[in-house]
C-alpha cells in the first residue's frame, strides 16, 4: 500500500463458477447490436453503455480514445426514492430487457452486492494498517458510491509510440478498486519509472488504491499510474469495481498522517466533488444535470 499501491486479493469467498457467469453475461451484453447498446446510455447519471473510444484517460499522450467500450452499473436508486439525486450520482441503472438478456440484471446486482461487502472489509483492513480502529471509516460508507464497470477491449494492437492505447495511463480516482480480469494479459503499472506487467491470476482480484485514499493519507498510501496494452490477437474483458465513500464525505488529511514535519499536502475536498471533476476530465459524454459545488 505504501510502495506500489497494488496487490492481489484471494480467498474472498466468491466461487469460480460465479465469476464465469459474470463474464458470460458481460460478453452477451457487448455482443448486442450497437443501436441496442447505445439505447442503454444515461449520460446524466454516467450509467449504462459508454461507446468505444468515448473515454480518454491520458489526454497528454493519447491520439485517440481508449480502444474499449464499457457499461456502468451503480447502486440502483429509483426516482421515487427520497435518496434520488442525479447531481450526486444517485439514481437508477440502465438494464437491458429481460427478453434479451434474462439473467443479466440479477447476476450483476448479486455481484455488486458481494463486492460491496468485500470492499468494506478491505477498507477496514486499511484502517487497521493506519493504526486506526477497524471501524473508523465505516461511517463514511453508510451510503457508498459503488460502481461496477464492464469493459470490452477490441481486438486491436496498442501502439504507445503512436498514442494508441487500450486504456491510457491513469490513476484511479477513488478509494479502492477491485479488478477482475480474463486470462489475457495487458495491465501494467508504473513503478520506479518502469512499466511492469501485472499478470492475470485465476480467481483473484487485483486491488489498487486510488487518488482519494492518497489524499486522505497525505501521500502515505499510493495511487499508482497504470494502463492497458492489448496485443491485437484477441478481445479482452475486465470488470473493475470502484468502492468509494458517500458523496458528501469530507476528504482531508487524517490526523495520524500528519505532524509538524509533514504538513497536509492536499487541500480538503469532498468525495463527490473529486469524482465528478474527474469524470468531466476523461469522459466525452458525461453531462450531469448541474455543476457540483464543494
Amino acid at each position: 500500500c505504501i510502495d506500489v499501491g497494488f496487490f492481489y486479493l484471494e480467498d474472498h469467498g466468491i466461487e469460480t463458477n460465479f465469476f464465469k457467469r459474470v463474464f458470460e453475461e458481460s460478453r452477451k451484453l457487448f455482443a448486442l447490436p450497437i443501436n441496442e447498446k447505445e439505447a442503454l446510455s444515461d449520460k446524466i447519471m454516467s450509467r449504462g453503455y459508454t461507446a468505444m473510444q468515448e473515454e480518454t484517460l491520458d489526454l497528454a499522450t493519447q491520439t485517440e480514445g481508449d480502444t474499449k467500450e464499457g457499461y456502468y452499473i451503480g447502486r440502483d436508486i429509483p426516482a421515487s426514492d427520497p435518496r434520488y439525486d442525479p447531481a450526486k450520482l444517485r439514481g437508477p441503472n440502465q438494464w437491458p430487457s429481460k427478453d434479451v438478456l434474462p439473467e443479466f440484471q440479477s447476476t450483476m446486482e448479486e455481484y455488486l452486492n458481494l463486492l460491496s461487502a468485500i470492499g468494506m472489509q478491505v477498507v477496514q483492513l486499511l484502517a487497521v494498517a493506519l493504526g486506526l480502529e477497524e471501524t473508523y471509516f465505516d461511517k463514511y460508507f453508510q451510503e457508498p458510491i459503488t460502481t461496477l464497470r464492464l469493459l470490452h477491449y477490441e481486438e486491436r494492437e496498442s501502439n504507445p509510440e503512436e498514442g494508441i492505447f487500450a486504456c491510457g495511463a491513469h490513476s484511479d480516482y477513488g478509494i479502492l478498486t477491485l479488478l477482475l480480469t480474463d486470462e489475457h494479459e495487458g495491465l501494467q503499472i508504473l513503478h520506479k519509472d518502469e512499466w511492469i506487467d501485472v499478470p492475470p491470476k485465476p480467481n483473484a482480484f487485483v486491488v489498487n488504491l486510488g487518488d482519494m485514499l492518497e489524499r486522505w493519507t497525505n501521500g502515505l498510501m499510493k495511487s499508482t499510474q497504470h494502463r492497458v496494452l492489448t496485443s491485437g490477437d484477441s478481445e479482452r474483458y475486465s470488470i473493475p469495481f470502484f468502492y468509494d465513500p458517500a458523496f458528501e464525505t469530507l476528504v482531508e488529511c487524517l490526523d495520524v498522517c500528519t505532524d509538524e514535519g509533514n504538513p497536509p499536502r492536499y487541500p480538503p475536498t469532498t468525495a463527490g466533488e473529486h469524482l465528478v471533476n474527474k469524470y468531466h476530465e476523461t469522459h466525452a459524454d458525461f453531462a450531469p444535470e448541474m455543476k457540483i459545488e464543494p
